[in-house]
Parts: structure tokens; C-alpha cells; sequence
């Protein structure tokens, strides 16, 4: 465990286990860390990269574009592009949905739009109102020819649902996988979760953000208060790299190859606008936590503010000490999270970090209306991000994540607005207010030391 790979945290987390209950603990390290799977998942992501870098190459011109602008931005598209295959773009607009209702909206209007393919790829999915909307365009489209596949996670969608769901769809026309479905005590890789939200619509369209296809996060059910949303809309040149990482999980999730990218690839160009964009992807085989590095790099070069939205805020170190210096330094560092929690552990190890990160500069928000699930980043106004990447350690390390990094696009400015009329709805957390004491400030302590594996 010592001289391995991986997040010194995590390691203590098993050093104190294996102290404890050494035969129990002992067992189930073996259990996770010595599994096969996602060595041999990670070499087929690998060919798939390998693939993907011949069908979605970065433009030099494009780099050289935003050296001129800022040299630190361009060293950062360098790492992207050598260690997350990912290159940015121009000639794409970017639309920024505040809400999860006015994604859904969009959604609609785009999947009507269709051609020639859809490609969906949910966290969650659950049927509903807005699912049953989606699904009776869907339904239709394909009647027409229109290619549909969809895919959503095992873990997601284990009470909600039904696990021949993929067969109902199938008689609709439409090509359904279920991403790593659930197998208890078969496989640890189930820990390895596709969190992602992807909406790729004839390569010319893509969405992505914190957006999930079930009610609560279009307000139709009220689970934990108002839910608060967010989500881009791609149109361009950047769009088809979404169906690329579809296409990647879709061929490790259904064990068959795709011939060929190509015919995915929309004929027109882009569309004429300013501003680059650069969709990205994260595994949690690949050796490089991009999630983080992205949230990281923004951190470390903001010179006026960065001002961030989470549903948790369960962090390392190492991220603690970033927020930390970028705020003792003179940036404005703000974070909202939710009042409400829609999973009690969660919200209980965040408060845990309170008192720390407020010591360091960092100011904190609780959003009051209910709970808010938007995961974005947005720094000095010319930079943001919005994806399905939370600020938490299943996120930065364990599951497959996805997002759209952003600079100096119109967009920018409308998620820094939506930030401040969202600030406006919360209430500051001070040092008085996340005080803890006696058994409570010991459970606190637990529950941090254990945080890795939440």
C-alpha cells in the first residue's frame, strides 16, 4: 500500500482498516485492488484512445491562437491534448442552461431536429415525465431511421429501472446497453461508475452538465426543495468529440468494436463564432486525474476570482491547500453548496471541511432554496467549466466523468450571472455557524478519515 500508486489519503484509509481488522481488512483490499477487470478495461480505453486520436485531432493553429492570448492557457491545452487526447476548438457556440427545466426544453427542441443519429448517455435515467417525453421523440425518430442508442449506468438505474429495460427499448427501434451493470460480490469494477451526461445529436449538437433524464432535476418532483441544475449546449466544431466518448464507452460496455468514426462525423463545419471550447472526459484507469487537474489549473492561475457551485465537497489535501493559497493570495474564492442533502453521509463529511477551508480565505455558501446540483467552475471571466465532475473523491478518482472547459466564450458571462443571482438565494457559512463540539466533532473526524470511500 505504501510504495503503490494512488492518493496518499486513500492509503491511510486502508493502512488504518488493515490496523483494525487485519484478516477483514486484508480480504477486502485484496478484493478491490486485486481485481483484473479494469486492467483490461483500461487497455481496451487505451486502443480506443489510440483510435480516437486519428479521428479528432488538435488544430496547431488553434493552440497558437490562445498562445498569443495566454501563454499559461496554452501550456494547460498542451497537457490536454498529450495526456487527455482531448484538443480544444473554436467555431462552436455555446448556450448555458441555468436550469434544469430549460435543458429539457432545448433537449426537445434539438432531438426533433434529428437526421440521422442520437446518442444518450445518463447517469440516471427514470421514467417519468420528462424521460416519457423524451422517449416518445425517440420512439418516433427511429420509426423514421433515425440511429438511437442509449445508455445509462447499472448503478444509476438499479431501483428505477427494470433490468429487462434494455429489451423494451429494443422493441422500439432503439439500441439500449446498460454500463457496467450491478453484480454484487461478482466484480469491484462496480465502483467504477459512467457519471457522465451525455446528449450527442447527429454530431453537430451535444449536451452535457448536471442535468440527469428523471423529474427531480426538472422540478417536476420535489424531493429535497427547488433543485438546482445546470447544463451547456454545444453547437460546432466540438460537438462530435462527445460522440467519440460515447462511442468509446458504448464499445467497452456492449464488447463490440466500432469500424468506423467517420460516418459519425457531421458534413458541415462549425458554426462562425469566437471563443474555444474543449470537451474532456476522465476515467478512473487511466493514471491521470483530468478532472482535478482541470479544476486545479484554474485555481492556480485566477487572478481576480473563481467562484464555484458543488453538490459535495468531500476534497484532498491537496485540493484544500489550492482553494487555500488561491484565497490567502487575493483571489475571490466562493463555493456554493446545498442546504439540503440528498444523501445525509455526504453533507455530514463536507461539514467536516468547513471550518478548514474558511480558516484558509475560502468563502462557503449554503444554497437555501433546496438543493443544488450544478457542478461548474468560472474564473476571472474568461474561463469556466460545466460538467458532470463533482468536488468529491468518486468523482476526481473513481468513476467516469465528462465536461466542457471554456475560455473567452460568450457563455462565460451568463454562468458567472447565473452564480451571483444564485448567490443571492444563500446564506454565508462562518466559523460560529460550522462550529463543532464533543461527540459530534469526533464523528465529524471518523467520518473525514473515511471520506476516500465515499
Amino acid at each position: 500500500i505504501v510504495n503503490g500508486k494512488g492518493n496518499p489519503e486513500s492509503k491511510l484509509v486502508w493502512i488504518v482498516q488493515l490496523a483494525i481488522l487485519p484478516i477483514m481488512g486484508t480480504l477486502f483490499y485484496l478484493f478491490v485492488q486485486g481485481q483484473k477487470v479494469p486492467m483490461l478495461v483500461n487497455k481496451e480505453l487505451k486502443r480506443l484512445r489510440r483510435d480516437k486520436a486519428s479521428y479528432i485531432e488538435q488544430q496547431p493553429e488553434v493552440v497558437r491562437e490562445i498562445e498569443e492570448l495566454d501563454t499559461q492557457k496554452s501550456n494547460f491545452i498542451r497537457y490536454m491534448n498529450k495526456y487527455a487526447d482531448t484538443p480544444v476548438f473554436t467555431n462552436t457556440d455555446v448556450t448555458y442552461y441555468p436550469t434544469g427545466e430549460s435543458c429539457w426544453t432545448a433537449i426537445m427542441e434539438e432531438l426533433e431536429r434529428a437526421e440521422k443519429y442520437i446518442f444518450i448517455e445518463y447517469f440516471i435515467i427514470d421514467e417519468g415525465e420528462m424521460w416519457d417525453s423524451i422517449l416518445g421523440v425517440l420512439r418516433r425518430k427511429a420509426a423514421q431511421g433515425v440511429e438511437i442508442r442509449v445508455m445509462y449506468d447499472g448503478m444509476g438505474c438499479l431501483t428505477r429501472l427494470r433490468h429487462d429495460y434494455p429489451k423494451k427499448l429494443a422493441a422500439m427501434g432503439i439500441k439500449c446497453r446498460v454500463f457496467n451493470p450491478f453484480r454484487p460480490f461478482l466484480s469491484t469494477i462496480q465502483n467504477n461508475r459512467d457519471h457522465r451526461k451525455i446528449l450527442v445529436i447527429d454530431g453537430k449538437t451535444a449536451f452535457t452538465g448536471g442535468v440527469n433524464l428523471s423529474d427531480e432535476y426538472v422540478n417536476i418532483t420535489h424531493p429535497y426543495g427547488y433543485w438546482k441544475d445546470t447544463a451547456v449546449r454545444l453547437k460546432g466544431e466540438a460537438a462530435f468529440s462527445f460522440a467519440v466518448m460515447f462511442l468509446e464507452l458504448w464499445q467497452i460496455s456492449s464488447k463490440q468494436r466500432e469500424d468506423d468514426y467517420d460516418k459519425y462525423r457531421p458534413e458541415d463545419g462549425g458554426v462562425k463564432c469566437g471563443g474555444y471550447v474543449m470537451p474532456f472526459g476522465d476515467s478512473p484507469f487511466d493514471g491521470e486525474l483530468v478532472g482535478e487537474t482541470v479544476y486545479m489549473d484554474i485555481l492556480s492561475k485566477a487572478r481576480k476570482y473563481v467562484h464555484i457551485t458543488t453538490p459535495y465537497l468531500i476534497i484532498d489535501h491537496e485540493m484544500i491547500t489550492t482553494l487555500g493559497s488561491a484565497a490567502k493570495s487575493g483571489v475571490d474564492v466562493k463555493i456554493i453548496v446545498p442546504h439540503k442533502a440528498d444523501h445525509w453521509y455526504a453533507h455530514a463529511v463536507a461539514k467536516a471541511y468547513y471550518a478548514e477551508l474558511i480558516g484558509r480565505g475560502v468563502e462557503l455558501y449554503e444554497y437555501m432554496p433546496g438543493f443544488i446540483h450544478s457542478k461548474s467552475f468560472v474564473s476571472d471571466g474568461d474561463t469556466a467549466v460545466v460538467g458532470s465532475i463533482n468536488m468529491d473523491y468518486r468523482s476526481l478518482y473513481l468513476h467516469f466523468e465528462c465536461a466542457a472547459w471554456m475560455y473567452k466564450s460568450d457563455a462565460v458571462g451568463d454562468i458567472e450571472k447565473d452564480f451571483q443571482e444564485c448567490l443571492g438565494k444563500c446564506r454565508p457559512i462562518t466559523l460560529e455557524s460550522c462550529k463543532v463540539r464533543g461527540i459530534k466533532k469526533v464523528v465529524y473526524a471518523i467520518l473525514r478519515l473515511f471520506a476516500p470511500l465515499m
